[in-house]
């Protein structure tokens, strides 16, 4: 039975005496209480400070000459997304039943462990933050699980005790089973350093990039590995790998999203494996079993298709239609190198049929540089003006030694300035026929020209795309074989002809026929400005 007890000194002298009274200190418990004295750390909210912190900061002082706590972590308010504090009067927040209803209890607390709400600052809470966050990360990282459930259930693949507890001394063969082993490893040190300095938001930043890379790239480009027929040695490795990093993903994450980590381990772990994931040891990470320079290079490769990718984007350049030359420019010698090692990623990412390395960006474009006036204000006050219109008069020589990194002495009303790469935002203009993009010192540029050949492939692409839709809207099963027949103009005919057997690989499909009248049920569909009606059935 608890009752209340009527004699109350002052709420915050009580409450600084929290580690003191949990223990019946001095009364019982002492040698308990000296034990874990002071404590680890203490969490509270900004506008308790000057309640609970400076209390038992006092109070520790005053008894032991010692503070009460080793590391505090304070977070700050959350408001309603006018910027108002929450209020029941206002009703200006959302309900929070229909908001783990909705959209879960992990995506809400992700959402506020990922903001800056966890440093002590302010945040404005939005409802369509945690749907982003929901929609953008914890469900592609479900549906990675789930990918690699279902491919195993169709294989009959189960984990061998190898693959549980592998020796760190054992190589994996395929580049991206190592890349991603690395990867966890890296994460799994940066997010124990960032929480062993109580660093919350740091702690999950890593998580967050990881399951991008896993569910983005990692998966993406694994596919035809767990799809192919064959049992070879290279599947199994891609089930081992997957298996792994799911399983050890899951206990990374569990502080954050601790239900989604709980479900996945409990279906992937083993017998000898503990219940539940919040009973395993947190993954420190293991140096030996990292490949840093292969990680590097992974970053480099996808920072090259990623510009590539909004190259497309931002001039309307589809995906599926195949270009002809990607062009890279680096500076940095080894790094360029490393870039066109994996030169067959980056074409089958962009979709090019070639690609250019170079040490320099002047074959396919011109450099143009402006001051960076955030930069070159606080150094020259109210000469920046001047300045900006001489750096915008440099010489292409002059341009291409601070690109380089050198640099500059220039002379603005006799004022000496040593102009670097800091100083001024370069940017890179393209020649004739070509887009270009850059980041990090790292130029791409894309060919925009079509031959006739590029344009039938393209066509070939977009129907297998909108196959591929279909099969997905009939919920077919991923083994599932089908029988395709279409009508479109010569054109398509052409384009399905020519590349009727990656047609028919990529879609499961035992034969593509076209017929003369638009089939039974069948969808239109535009082929790049070429209409297609498609229609499939199932093999019996």
């Amino acid at each position: 039975m608890l009752k209340r007890i009527p004699e109350v000194l002052d709420c915050w002298f009580e409450s600084g005496a929290m580690p003191y009274a949990q223990a019946h200190y001095p009364f019982e418990n002492k040698a308990q209480f000296e034990a874990h004295f002071p404590a680890d750390f203490i969490a509270e909210g900004l506008d308790q400070t000057r309640g609970w912190f400076y209390t038992l900061t006092i109070l520790a002082t005053a008894l032991f000459d010692r503070p009460a706590f080793r590391n505090v972590v304070v977070n700050g308010l959350v408001l309603a997304e006018d910027g108002r504090k929450m209020s029941k009067r206002l009703k200006n927040y959302p309900d929070p039943s229909t908001m783990i209803n909705q959209y879960g209890a992990d995506a809400l607390r992700l959402y506020l462990v990922n903001s800056p709400v966890v440093r002590a600052e302010d945040l404005r809470f939005s409802e369509a933050g945690v749907q982003e966050l929901l929609r953008n990360l914890l469900i592609p990282l479900w549906n990675a699980y789930g990918f690699f459930v279902t491919y195993a259930n169709v294989d009959g693949w189960v984990p061998a005790s190898q693959t549980l507890n592998p020796e760190p001394s054992i190589r994996c063969e395929n580049l991206l089973d190592r890349w991603i082993r690395s990867s966890l490893e890296t994460l799994s040190a940066n997010v124990t350093q960032a929480m062993d300095n109580y660093d919350l938001q740091n702690s999950v930043r890593p998580f967050v990039r990881f399951i991008e890379d896993l569910t983005n790239w990692y998966i993406r480009r694994s596919r035809r590995r767990f799809w192919k027929s064959q049992d070879d040695g290279d599947k199994s490795q891609a089930y081992e790998t997957l298996y792994v990093v799911l399983l050890q993903l899951s206990k990374i994450s569990a502080p954050f999203i601790p239900f989604t980590s709980e479900a996945i381990y409990r279906n992937l772990r083993t017998a000898d494996m503990p219940d539940s994931v919040h009973l395993c040891d947190f993954p420190a990470g293991d140096s030996i079993r990292r490949d840093a320079v292969l990680e590097r290079q992974m970053a480099a490769v996808m920072t090259v298709v990623a510009l590539g990718r909004t190259l497309r984007s931002a001039h309307d350049l589809k995906v599926r239609q195949p270009l002809k030359t990607l062009h890279v420019a680096c500076r940095n010698a080894e790094l360029l190198a490393s870039i066109g090692d994996l030169k067959d990623i980056i074409l089958e990412e962009l979709n090019v049929k070639d690609a250019q390395f170079r040490p320099h960006e002047s074959d396919f474009a011109t450099l143009r540089v402006k001051a960076n006036f955030a930069r070159l204000g606080p150094k020259l006050g109210p000469l920046v003006k001047k300045a900006a219109g001489v750096i915008a008069a440099l010489k292409s020589e002059q341009v291409e030694l601070l690109a380089a990194g050198e640099s500059i002495p220039l002379t603005i009303e006799g004022q000496s300035l040593l102009l670097t790469v800091d100083d001024v935002i370069i940017e890179h203009m393209p020649r004739e026929g070509s887009v270009v993009a850059a980041e990090g010192g790292i130029v791409v540029a894309l060919d925009t020209a079509l031959t006739p050949d590029l344009v039938e492939e393209g066509l070939a692409r977009e129907f297998v795309s909108k196959l591929q839709n279909m099969r997905k809207t009939a919920d077919l099963e991923v083994t599932q074989r089908i029988h395709v027949r279409y009508t479109g103009d010569d054109a398509v005919r052409a384009a399905v002809a020519k590349y009727r057997e990656y047609i028919t690989t990529e879609t499961l499909s035992l034969s593509c026929e076209a017929v003369s009248g638009k089939p039974e049920g069948a969808t239109d569909w535009d082929l790049n400005g070429h209409l297609c009606s498609m229609a499939f059935s199932e093999q019996s």
